[in-house]
């Protein structure tokens, strides 16, 4: 018998209510490691924590395409882990793997038609890089930027991008500037992560939203206003840019963070000025789901892939460590503790 780790949903966070690590609690199980005909046994390399999780911590989760963690059962997000046993002729002893899907626990056995093989010099030998530039963010990054974003070299665009200091943006920005952006500028939480968006991941500018007027600094940044806006907040900050976009601009609507633990739907309501801003300027605000281009996953993850591996995307990471630390990684991540991707190490 395998003595394994994992992580429950102890309870849900109160209406409107901030998430707490006291939510999770991590227990110890006793786990057959027999197989079944098909099954791997599996050991956790790294998991996710992102905020889109914030949403399957509700009894409804506000989005048909995720279904909510259940009271009492194990969380479950992305992870990549390493095959330790077999019974899948797919899958040797040794192969790393991962999936959407992945239990936040230690060990598991698992159907092996339901993981993906990753080949370690697609992520340049960094297997955390698949929860993150080389994986679910990244494709948020590429195919949001290149389906809604409508980037046409030459023709001295700017973009702007909220959270930009996180696992999406810090990716987006940097594919806006290779795409052919003139201005990059990214809105963040500490002038920390300001600095990193200019001197590391190439940014025109940052703004820490923080400190001084968010609307003085976009005309600062972007004097000839903006023409796509990255969004990944919501709330004020994104009334503030759209309120400076250029007509016919362009919004892709990735994320609303700000808005995930306030009781309403998604997308949130605008504010009137708002909607009229929208309306009056002819800009496309669109809501853009990665999974609805799954046509387009691979040629994306080949890209990004490319893109790390010769240094054109830079990739930052928080790296926590131990599956007891699942919860406060999380609510960490949900408060712009991280600069980049906020993963956790479970094993060596």
């Amino acid at each position: 018998m395998l003595n394994v780790k994992r992580v429950v949903l102890r309870s849900r966070p109160g209406k409107n209510g901030h998430p707490v690590p006291e939510n999770f609690r991590v227990e110890e199980i006793m786990k057959s490691p027999e197989l079944k005909e098909g099954q791997v046994l599996v050991r956790t390399l790294f998991l996710s924590v992102d905020p889109y999780m914030r949403c399957r911590m509700n009894d409804d989760t506000g989005a048909d395409y995720l279904l909510p963690w259940r009271l009492e059962e194990c969380v479950d997000g992305g992870g990549v882990g390493v095959v330790e046993a077999s019974k899948n002729q797919a899958l040797s002893v040794g192969t790393s793997v991962t999936s959407f899907n992945w239990p936040w626990q230690t060990y598991d056995v698992m159907d092996g038609s339901l993981l993906q093989k990753v080949d370690p010099e697609m992520v340049d030998g960094h297997l955390s890089y698949v929860l993150g530039a080389v994986g679910m963010p990244g494709l948020t990054a590429v195919l949001g930027v290149r389906e809604k974003g409508h980037v046409t070299p030459g023709s001295h665009q700017t973009m702007v991008i909220s959270g930009a200091a996180g696992a999406c943006g810090s990716i987006a920005g940097q594919i806006g500037r290779l795409d052919g952006c003139e201005r990059v500028v990214g809105i963040c939480g500490s002038d920390q992560k300001c600095q990193a968006l200019v001197t590391e991941l190439g940014f025109t500018a940052g703004i820490n939203y923080k400190k001084g007027d968010i609307s003085s600094a976009l005309k600062e940044h972007c004097p000839t206003g903006i023409d796509i806006y990255f969004d990944n907040v919501g709330g004020p900050i994104s009334d503030a840019v759209i309120s400076q976009m250029n007509p016919g601009g362009h919004v892709i609507l990735c994320g609303q963070i700000s808005q995930y633990n306030k009781d309403v739907p998604y997308p949130p309501p605008l504010s009137e000025d708002t909607q009229k801003a929208l309306c009056h300027k002819n800009i496309t605000r669109e809501r853009f789901v990665v999974l609805n281009y799954m046509e387009k996953h691979e040629e994306g993850l080949v890209q990004l892939s490319c893109w790390v591996k010769t240094g054109q995307i830079k990739v930052l990471e928080t790296v926590v460590k131990g599956i007891e630390n699942m919860g406060e990684a999380f609510c960490s991540m949900m408060t712009g503790g991280n600069i980049g991707k906020q993963v956790v190490k479970i094993s060596d």
